[in-house]
């Protein structure tokens, strides 16, 4: 039985699983996740000012927004859907400092079952 909810929006905020997101701390040491499981506070308006940000934002109609907050940072990890044919994957080709696809499809914390679409690791620093 597939698990329906990965195919379509309505749970668009579906939480990293832990052996990927140890190994991304681990190589990136994060300061903020501003999508953290049930946040204190809006992840667009805090302030990422100075901040190692890991960002797994909802994969929704503003992922352009919470991408456009990496100009805040000291470094931006995205982790996203990769869907090349979106207006924020073009920027992102652009813009990022390296673009990582993820072999195979990610395991997502509380699903029964893998994702049904590939995923991207973005990353962007900010210039000294």
């Amino acid at each position: 039985m597939k698990n329906s909810a990965l195919f379509t929006s309505i749970r668009p905020d579906w939480r990293t699983g832990m052996a990927i997101q140890r190994q991304l701390e681990h190589e990136f040491q994060f300061t903020l996740d501003p999508c953290p499981p049930n946040p204190e506070a809006d992840g667009l308006v805090i302030s990422w000012e100075g901040h190692r940000v890991y960002c797994n934002p909802p994969y929704g109609r503003y992922v352009l927004d919470w991408i456009h907050k990496h100009k805040e940072a000291e470094l931006a990890v995205y982790l996203l859907p990769a869907r090349t044919d979106t207006e924020w994957f073009h920027y992102c080709v652009k813009e990022a400092d390296e673009i990582r696809f993820i072999r195979g499809r990610l395991r997502f914390d509380g699903a029964t079952e893998n994702a049904p679409f590939p995923s991207v690791l973005i990353s962007f620093r900010k210039e000294l």
